[in-house]
């Protein structure tokens, strides 16, 4: 099994930033892709960063290109998603969630785990 805690989420002013950190815990469960999505209210779930662990090639949606990075730390098991430049249309519900697979990044199909989510408001 693999567990996701997310952290870090909070509200800003528009132009702030935020990190959001994805602690994971696993039982030997190989993970090929990690991966940041935000969900708003009204609206489908949407792929924002992905990174492969072993490759650490990332990927970003075209909205976040340039202001988010995503990054991992082996030693303590963490994924961040470095937010800057915050607009008010980034305000969403921001998960984590690990894949066992390749695939298409952005496809929330392909992920087998998530986290519960953090809240990320960003005011005008």
């Amino acid at each position: 099994q693999v567990q996701l805690v997310e952290s870090g989420g909070g509200s800003v002013q528009a132009g702030g930033s935020l990190r959001l950190s994805c602690a994971t815990s696993t039982d030997g469960t190989s993970i090929i892709t990690m991966g940041w999505f935000r969900q708003a209210p009204g609206k489908e779930r949407e792929g924002v960063a992905a990174s492969y662990p072993d490759s650490g090639a990332p990927y970003y949606s075209d909205s976040v290109k340039g202001r988010f990075t995503i990054s991992q730390d082996k030693a303590e098991n963490t994924v961040y998603l470095q937010m800057n430049s915050l607009k008010p249309e980034d305000s969403a519900m921001y998960y984590c969630a690990a894949s066992r697979a390749w695939g298409s990044w952005s496809n929330s199909g392909m992920y087998n785990y998530w986290g519960q989510g953090t809240q990320v408001t960003v005011a005008s």
